[in-house]
């Protein structure tokens, strides 16, 4: 039994754009030779948008882990869900909270929008911008950032202040980075497909780097990693692998 189990941004689809036909199109066959799922640090909501339209996704997917994981789908099915202010508490929450709104009170960039933090489920997703930035302005962020290093920054400032708190910090996609508790990164759903007894999980996620929110499981012993540059290079890979008759297609 396989798993090829995908990140959602950047592997399956453009930074928080609709899934491209062709791509769609070779998930349906790829699916017919091996178990496929997803595993996104967006909440379910987006990755739902993302990869389908209302809940397609979950008949698309065997398995949908939202949230690196947090909140789990099988067949079609809700599993299990976490909460993040349940194992951080209210104390340490705030802190948290507080002093992301205080850092980011004093950074000046050429724009803000909304939505700087947002809670979900089983992390915090701090962006800088905001999260209600248009497409261009995430790709004006994102190139200031190359060369600013402005999440980079803002993370170390949040590992000195919250050092042995049980927290880790890890980027992801264009314009944020995660916040969640040690163990809650995306190897989570690992401990879900361990009671699945795959003969082999291939994991294919295009930020595989140390920092990156796809390094962890993408690193793990559990898992056969694929680094991958754009949904383009991921279907590439999948054919190299499981369609190697086809594999020189475009």
């Amino acid at each position: 039994r396989v798993l090829c189990l995908f990140d959602v941004d950047g592997t399956l689809t453009p930074a928080r754009q609709k899934i491209e036909p062709e791509v769609d199109a070779f998930l349906r066959e790829l699916r017919e030779r091996v178990h496929i799922g997803v595993v996104g640090g967006s909440d379910y909501a987006k990755i739902a948008e993302q990869l389908g339209d209302g809940d397609e996704v979950i008949d698309k997917f065997d398995y949908v882990f939202a949230e690196n994981g947090t909140v789990q789908y099988k067949n079609g099915q809700l599993v299990s869900k976490q909460a993040i202010q349940d194992h951080l508490g209210e104390e340490l929450l705030q802190d948290l909270i507080n002093f992301c709104l205080n850092y980011m009170a004093l950074l000046k960039l050429p724009k803000k929008r909304g939505t700087f933090i947002e809670f979900r489920n089983g992390m915090l997703n701090i962006s800088p911008i905001g999260r209600s930035c248009t497409p261009e302005e995430r790709i004006e962020f994102s190139e200031l950032d190359k060369k600013e290093r402005i999440r980079e920054k803002f993370v170390a400032a949040l590992q000195r202040e919250f050092a042995g708190k049980g927290l880790r910090f890890s980027r992801g996609g264009m314009i944020s980075f995660d916040v969640f508790p040690e163990g809650w990164d995306k190897r989570y759903c690992l401990n879900v497909l361990d009671d699945e007894r795959f003969d082999t999980i291939h994991f294919f996620g295009n930020e595989t780097t140390p920092g990156g929110n796809d390094y962890e499981i993408y690193d793990d012993p559990r898992t056969v990693g694929h680094s991958v540059l754009s949904p383009q290079d991921t279907v590439q890979r999948c054919r190299e692998i499981f369609f190697p008759e086809r594999a020189n297609e475009c």
